[in-house]
């Protein structure tokens, strides 16, 4: 990458900094919001899930949004309302003024990602976005290790106001700098119309596809009406919004990408593995924190070895696509990880040892930094410019909601196996163990380690479709002539959207 390439993804890793940490931050702080805004803690878990509901829903219009606006208007716009969510959320006086905030600020976050995606990918020829997209993955990494320990620190030594009104002075700063660094769009792009439609069908579609299946998990799979009318019409419109899309010319989605050379491979990778990786994140710290009654601090602790080895080698992997085969590349990861899971799964008892579960945790993050953010960039390099947009839209709303559909899945079987291995919590699930006392829990922690066990065994199911979808990547090498393609950045994503966004293969 030259010197311009290399600063813009710097500056996009920024916005999507803002973005991870923020759906880290608050989860140590509910606690005292609890207690602040005089709620219980259903209500307030609605903080993070309005955020998170918001995130997913607005991702969809950003193909849209760039077509009609351009990339580096969207995107400073996102930051801005981002920030002023920030800010109210902030100064909220009530919970309910909390949590409509904080969808505020998801609206702004959830294009973030996409937007900055296809501007990252526009900015480098095919050859060479695998470098590219190693910067973009440094927020998997930071975010994560950043967000509680920032929020611990504001909580302990200022106000939960805090862990919002931080955003102020980075988010401003991020607009201030974008001014200069993102592309200009080209005024001569042709105006796209809103598929008001497809809007009405697939953003609603998705926050109610996504609450239904968290609020499943929360109730360990027990499926009522309250949480099966949200799925199954979320369902509905999701699968109504894709039968329409393929028979009208600009659907609010181009789905029509899937077609062009590894993305529908690419994007059922993602779907699998975001799943089985993200949703056995609550195994581990229910392990620690229920089976062996110890501190939530000693699970984060257990868990920044699989960070750091995420984050390096996501650095090595996301380059390593651009000289070598991303079939390879990936299915070696994808098969780290699985070999990992089931290692944890084989050891997992009532006193496995804590480091050696932070050393196959590691294995698993290494995995895992060999996967994701290639599979993006191997599935995206066949898009010609005009179709980045849509194609980044799509892998990151796929990636976010088989991080809530995987969650949900592996915390109904958590709490199922719970029920059915120790029957004397009378149906409570993981949440009734959680409040036993020492000597109660002491007594249920083999059965209850088994449940976990068992739990994650599903994850290790979910990375395991994952490798055999990972088959249908190219399994050719990026060639030289396009490693030599000159890139036009500003002209790239600024005309997405326009009048014709079918794929068309790779110009050579």
């Amino acid at each position: 990458m030259d010197a311009s390439a290399r600063r813009l993804g710097w500056y996009l890793t920024l916005g999507g900094l803002l973005a991870v940490i923020d759906t880290t931050v608050t989860v140590v702080a509910l606690p005292k919001l609890v207690d602040d805004l005089d709620t219980n803690l259903t209500t307030i878990g609605w903080v993070t899930s309005g955020y998170a509901l918001a995130l997913v829903a607005v991702m969809p219009t950003a193909a849209w949004a760039i077509g009609r606006f351009g990339a580096r208007r969207t995107y400073l716009t996102a930051l801005l309302l981002f920030t002023a969510g920030s800010v109210l959320a902030g100064a909220a006086w009530s919970v309910g003024s909390l949590i409509a905030f904080r969808v505020l600020q998801g609206l702004g976050g959830g294009l973030l990602n996409p937007v900055g995606m296809a501007v990252a990918l526009a900015a480098v020829p095919p050859g060479r976005r695998g470098r590219m997209m190693s910067l973009l993955g440094l927020p998997v990494l930071v975010g994560p290790l950043i967000g509680p320990v920032l929020g611990g620190l504001l909580l302990d030594h200022a106000s939960w106001r805090w862990i919002f009104w931080i955003n102020l002075p980075v988010g401003l700063l991020a607009v201030l700098l974008g001014r200069s660094v993102l592309p200009v769009a080209d005024p001569r792009r042709p105006p796209v119309r809103l598929d008001v439609v497809g809007l009405l069908l697939l953003c609603p579609g998705l926050a109610l596809a996504v609450y239904g299946l968290s609020v499943t998990g929360e109730r360990g799979g027990v499926v009522t009406a309250s949480v099966l009318l949200p799925l199954a019409l979320g369902a509905l419109l999701v699968v109504t919004f894709a039968w329409r899309a393929g028979r009208i010319r600009q659907p609010l989605l181009n789905l029509a990408v899937l077609r062009a050379p590894g993305m529908a491979g690419g994007a059922a990778t993602v779907a699998f593995f975001a799943a089985g990786y993200f949703g056995s994140f609550l195994i581990i710290p229910a392990y620690v924190q229920v089976v062996r009654g110890d501190s939530a601090t000693l699970a984060g602790v257990i868990g920044i070895p699989q960070a750091l080895t995420t984050g390096l080698m996501l650095q090595v992997a996301t380059r390593l696509v651009d000289h070598v085969s991303a079939r390879r590349v990936v299915g070696l990861g994808i098969a780290t990880a699985v070999a990992g899971t089931v290692a944890r799964v084989l050891v997992l008892d009532a006193d496995t040892s804590y480091p050696l579960l932070a050393t196959l945790g590691a294995v698993i993050g290494l995995g895992m930094g060999a996967t994701l953010m290639p599979t993006m960039t191997a599935a995206s390099r066949s898009l010609p410019p005009d179709d980045l947009p849509s194609g980044s839209t799509l892998l990151t709303t796929v990636s976010h909601t088989s991080v809530a559909a995987g969650t949900a899945l592996i915390a109904a079987a958590l709490s199922w196996l719970a029920d059915r291995l120790a029957p004397s919590l009378e149906g409570g699930g993981i949440t009734a163990a959680n409040r036993l006392d020492p000597a109660s829990r002491l007594g249920l922690a083999p059965d209850l380690a088994q449940a976990t066990r068992l739990a994650l065994a599903v994850s290790a199911v979910l990375l395991a479709l994952a490798w055999l979808t990972s088959r249908r990547l190219p399994a050719a090498v990026a060639g030289a002539d396009e490693a030599t393609t000159p890139a036009g950045p500003a002209a790239s994503v600024s005309s997405a959207g326009g009048a014709d966004r079918r794929p068309r293969p790779p110009s050579r």
